[in-house]
């Protein structure tokens, strides 16, 4: 037993005799010798061309494990000098992925009898590393080891952790017109700091942030830390918050803010599908799941500003086939009407944005084109919601409802809703931006509209309990505002029920032509309107009245002629019938001529007496007026003298 015991003892020394004598060699070795043997394993592993240029030396140092007997055996510490390692023959950014004036690493040599070059720690020294990605498949990160001939397997190359201490990073995606430059710290505790410029999506990007340790990006299960502060273009992003398996990521918890001169601009960065408006700020909490191809993640609970509108809600974005969806609800408490102004292409708020076409000088229509280029590329279903609106102007819209759709490239607004002066205005707006130019429909209805709450007062007498009731049903086609109205065709239609009209009234709505021929006609002073009849056929962008007829105790008054809403101007004869002595002065029609911004209205003296050409008028329009019985609710108290007037049609 003794002898046996003995023997076992003699083994174990000259064991560790040999192992001592193995490290002394291979700590004395020259290892320059084995940099061609070492290249060409890790060329054959990573399937790209290695080279170490400067010397190759090894020290002995701790193994990463802690436990068990392996934590006994050193492993070899390498410290390479001017290493190169190559791009796949694809790549548009030069031979070399990623170069170094100096590269650590420690190998884990027992791997190496399966053939795998395993770096536990690899630590590069002002390093120059460029990522390039090609189309989906194609991206020089990951590597393709080259098999040996007739072989069942070549050698696999792993990494399991990686610092860069001030190193370069370029990012390169040319079908998104990327190309990006960060330069990388890592700190003591393995986390990043970084700051990064170049452009991404063709706008011009500058930021910094911090990062969790390179070692977790390829951990599984890790919510991996991110603080990021970005401009992008004119848009601003922070985001704090963490990615869950950033190697592969599953899942996101983000703390977003983002300010921009318009939400439109976000589409490039995120392919999100919003509309044109003023300069806006959000913050929220976006969540959600980052499978490939399926991404579904929710902003919730944001609030921020568009222009001077608050706004708040929920949007829930995510990626389907054929085309992404968006999904919520935004709610807004105060809404300034002119923040909707880039909705409809207006620009009223005075801010021009880049690549806008200006407002020509004299034109009143908006012509600012509608992006429907963009309105393919997702599905949204948004609810709108403005609680109160805000607008400089007397008349009251008091909200704002609808609930938007964008459906492979048509716009709808169904149901589309107003509240205005103690009424509805209600109806749907669409806008198909397949074609070209895109195609429009309006059918919009408005009732119980109160001209008490419209002008609550008229000069220092509050106004009378008339309503008013209209419809409006138009068909188009056109890029614009200007341009769908210039070639709108439809009927428009508007029925008032005793009301009161003077100038005070109508400079307070904007009406100048009104307020020129009432105050030539009546003078400045308060007109009690028994009912105000309004029926317009359009064709091609030219509204001609079929019926244009005011009645008031001192006069009956008919519009004829035509409006020009591409031209946008005025070709109108207004014929005033008196019904007593104060008009009878006035021989002659009213004309109105000229441009929608600049209207002329005068005396027509060519013109028969006005008295016989007001009954020719009439006799014209009866028939046609009966038609609008259907603008008119019998039941409303101020309804009998339009009914009566209405009903004369009949007979």
């Amino acid at each position: 037993m003794k002898t046996a015991w003995r023997t076992a003892g003699i083994s174990l020394i000259a064991l560790a005799a040999l192992f001592a004598l193995l490290l002394a060699l291979i700590a004395t070795f020259d290892w320059n010798r084995a940099r061609p043997w070492l290249a060409d394993k890790i060329s054959a592993a990573t399937g790209r061309e290695f080279v170490i240029d400067g010397d190759l030396t090894v020290e002995w140092r701790a193994p990463p494990e802690t436990q068990g007997w392996r934590r006994y055996i050193p492993w070899p510490h390498f410290r390479a000098r001017d290493v190169k390692l190559g791009n796949p023959d694809w790549s548009h950014t030069g031979p070399w992925m990623a170069s170094a004036p100096q590269v650590d690493f420690s190998l884990n040599l027992p791997r190496l009898l399966a053939k795998q070059i395993r770096i536990e720690q690899l630590r590069l020294t002002e390093p120059t590393l460029v990522f390039e990605k090609r189309g989906e498949a194609r991206r020089n990160w990951q590597f393709a080891p080259q098999q040996a001939a007739g072989q069942g397997g070549g050698w696999q190359f792993e990494l399991k952790s990686l610092a860069i201490a001030s190193g370069d990073v370029r990012y390169v995606e040319q079908e998104k017109k990327t190309d990006v430059a960060l330069r990388i710290d890592t700190r003591d505790d393995g986390s990043l700091r970084w700051q990064a410029e170049g452009r991404y999506n063709a706008e011009t990007l500058e930021g910094q942030g911090m990062a969790g340790s390179l070692l977790a990006l390829r951990s599984a299960g890790v919510r991996y830390p991110v603080d990021a502060s970005l401009r992008l273009g004119e848009t601003r992003i922070k985001a704090s918050g963490s990615i869950t398996d950033p190697a592969d990521p599953s899942a996101l918890d983000i703390r977003l803010t983002l300010r921009g001169a318009s939400m439109a601009d976000l589409f490039p960065i995120s392919g999100l599908l919003l509309p044109d408006t003023p300069k806006f700020s959000t913050e929220g909490r976006v969540v959600g799941r980052l499978q490939p191809g399926q991404l579904d993640l929710r902003y919730e609970n944001f609030s921020g500003v568009v222009g001077d509108s608050d706004i708040a809600g929920t949007l829930h974005y995510r990626q389907q086939a054929p085309r992404p969806s968006l999904r919520g609800e935004v709610v807004s408490k105060r809404l300034r009407l002119v923040d909707l102004g880039r909705l409809i292409g207006s620009g009223d708020d005075g801010r021009k944005q880049p690549g806008e076409i200006a407002q020509p000088k004299g034109r009143v229509l908006p012509v600012s084109p509608f992006k429907t280029d963009r309105w393919d590329k997702m599905d949204v279903q948004v609810r709108f919601t403005g609680r109160q609106i805000i607008r400089k102007e007397a008349l009251p819209i008091e909200d704002f409802d609808t609930r938007i759709v964008m459906r492979a490239g048509v716009l709808t607004l169904d149901p589309l809703q107003f509240g205005i002066a103690g009424g509805k205005l209600t109806g749907t707006v669409r806008i198909d931006g397949r074609a070209d130019p895109a195609k429009g429909a309006m059918d919009l209805r408005a009732r119980g509209l109160s001209l008490a709450k419209l002008f609550p007062k008229v000069g220092d007498a509050p106004a009378s309990i008339g309503t008013i009731a209209a419809r409006i049903d138009l068909k188009a086609s056109g890029n614009s505002v200007a341009a769908m109205l210039g070639t709108a065709s439809g009927d428009m239609s508007a029925v008032v029920s005793k009301g009161t009209v003077s100038k005070f009234v109508l400079e307070a709505a904007g009406l100048n032509i009104a307020t020129a021929a009432i105050t030539k006609i009546f003078g400045d002073r308060q007109i009690p309107v028994n009912c105000l009849v309004a029926d317009l056929g359009v064709k091609q962008g030219i509204a001609t009245p079929r019926v244009f007829l005011l009645d008031s105790p001192d006069a009956t008054i008919h519009v004829t002629g035509a409006i020009n809403l591409q031209g946008e101007r005025y070709d109108l004869t207004i014929h005033p019938e008196s019904k007593g002595v104060r008009l009878l002065s006035l021989r002659a029609p009213l004309y109105v001529r000229g441009s929608f911004e600049n209207p002329d209205v005068g005396i027509d003296r060519r013109t028969v007496a006005l008295k016989a050409g007001a009954a020719a008028v009439l006799g014209a329009v009866a028939a046609p007026i009966a038609g609008l019985l259907a603008l008119i609710n019998p039941g409303e108290e101020d309804a009998s003298p339009c009914i009566g007037l209405l009903k004369q049609g009949k007979r």
